[in-house]
């Protein structure tokens, strides 16, 4: 390939270097922030041989070229534009300022819980191997692996412990990255989070039942009593409490004299912070999260089947606008209050969705005689079946629209199927084949059903449209061929 050659063909699509402002590259993407997106020349690109697909998210237009080939078209890329070397995140940045509130919200939640998945991932996964050494019936009858295995008792034990430390300690994981995205401290963040689930402190998974029995320990500070209760698996509270400490010690910064400075603004920021997360952030932000897990459980028992439908549904469509990321939170919450949960059900339709995606992209392999779509489905579909369906939605399923009709009725009806059966995941991970490590195991068997029933009917729906479009084609020709 001329990279050069390629870099300025890309160029002249993109509406050339006056319609760029900033420019890098990841793995596979050209990451580009466009002044007009409307300037692109769609039609061109699609026709490249180089480009692989396109897709504009989060104020980005990432151009897909693949491994090996997008660092050395942006090599030359840069040169034509004039730019000089970009991080990700100084695109990120860039692109930032074209998003409106609700897409912002959306990458300031991404920017917060993304740092810290595999961190989670790993918890859980082990969370997940636990669950399979010591579920009942799931591979001996009347037996677990460790009642079976005596001598394994302890291994388990050891994964036990492994796996529900992220959790516990979640608040200093979420103190440190949300305390770094608010501007603040990361290690200040961190110190308050540290607060939050000391041992000294009643366990918060204690709290409901100090409140029934009326024990709960207190600070009884001048006449005024502050609850001594620890915020372990908390989401909501240390978030709150996070980005109240990046503005008080941005503040304190401002008027503590530079010389005072790194005595004191660490000193009023944990105090003060500290003294409003115990009194007021706390109590009200933990009792919001119990309502949102309260609420989500309620909409999942009472909707059912026909509101995972919806969802399965809208997933794929929510993923083109970016606003999945927000889910991360939600699952964190359901899955750090997992005793009252039982798991995260967004996991699992999310797994039918990426699915249903491959399944489709596939099904167009099988179907095209184009060589260049065959080249890109065969790798993106396989991509989308392991939990990744970007390059598969955006290189083929929306560019023909008919494959990605089948794939969200594919997940619509999968996930109505998993829903019946309460299928949830203690863990989050690749959504995808792999995510069956993640599934409790008394209901695994219907989430490789629901997998099954997901790939059969997009695959099979997206068979019988493109045979119709192929018809169509066909038609259009010969009449173009008598005229």
């Amino acid at each position: 390939m001329n990279y050069k050659e390629t870099a300025q063909e890309l160029l002249q699509a993109l509406g050339g270097k006056e319609n760029v402002s900033a420019a890098t590259h990841c793995a596979t993407r050209l990451r580009l922030v466009l002044h007009d997106e409307s300037k692109v020349d769609q039609e061109k690109l699609d026709n490249m041989e180089a480009v692989k697909g396109t897709f504009s998210t989060g104020g980005q237009y990432q151009v897909i070229l693949g491994a090996g080939i997008v660092n050395n078209v942006h090599k030359e890329f840069s040169k034509m534009v004039g730019l000089s070397e970009m991080s990700t995140q100084d695109v990120k940045n860039a692109g930032a300022k074209k998003l409106n509130a609700l897409q912002r919200f959306v990458k300031m939640l991404s920017d917060i819980f993304v740092p810290i998945i595999p961190a989670i991932v790993a918890g859980g996964l082990l969370m997940g191997i636990n669950n399979l050494l010591t579920a009942e019936d799931l591979f001996i009858k009347g037996e677990s692996l460790v009642s079976a295995n005596p001598g394994i008792a302890d291994l388990a034990a050891l994964i036990n412990t492994f796996s529900n430390a992220a959790f516990v300690f979640l608040p200093i994981l979420i103190g440190f990255s949300a305390t770094q995205r608010f501007g603040g401290n990361a290690y200040l963040g961190a110190a308050l989070a540290m607060i939050m689930v000391h041992p000294d402190l009643l366990n918060g998974w204690g709290y409901g039942g100090a409140v029934v029995s009326g024990e709960i320990p207190v600070w009884n500070i001048f006449g005024y009593e502050i609850e001594k209760v620890g915020y372990q698996g908390s989401v909501l509270p240390v978030l709150a409490a996070s980005f109240i400490l990046a503005k008080v010690e941005t503040y304190l910064r401002r008027v503590i004299p530079s010389a005072l400075d790194n005595l004191l603004t660490p000193l009023f920021t944990i105090f003060i912070t500290g003294i409003l997360t115990f009194t007021f952030v706390g109590p009200i932000t933990r009792n919001a999260g119990h309502l949102l897990s309260d609420g989500l459980i309620w909409l999942y028992d009472t909707t059912g089947f026909l509101g995972a439908a919806v969802l399965g549904l809208a997933y794929a469509p929510i993923v083109i606008t970016g606003m999945h990321h927000s889910f991360i939170a939600v699952e964190t919450q359901l899955l750090a209050d997992i005793a009252r949960t039982g798991g995260t059900f967004i996991f699992v339709i999310a797994a039918m969705s990426n699915v249903a995606q491959g399944a489709a992209t596939l099904a167009v392999l099988s179907t095209t005689k184009d060589k260049k779509m065959k080249s890109i489905a065969s790798a993106s579909g396989i991509s989308a079946l392991l939990g990744i369906t970007e390059p598969a939605m955006f290189g083929v399923n929306l560019k023909l629209r008919y494959p990605f009709i089948g794939a969200i009725i594919g997940a619509a009806i999968a996930s109505a199927f998993v829903t019946i059966f309460k299928v949830k995941a203690v863990a989050l991970g690749a959504a995808g084949l792999p995510g069956v490590i993640a599934i409790i195991p008394d209901v695994l068997i219907y989430f490789i059903i629901g997998m099954a029933i997901s790939f059969a009917i997009a695959f099979s729906i997206t068979w019988v449209l493109a045979k119709k479009e192929m018809k169509k084609t066909d038609i259009v020709e010969n009449q173009k061929n008598i005229a």
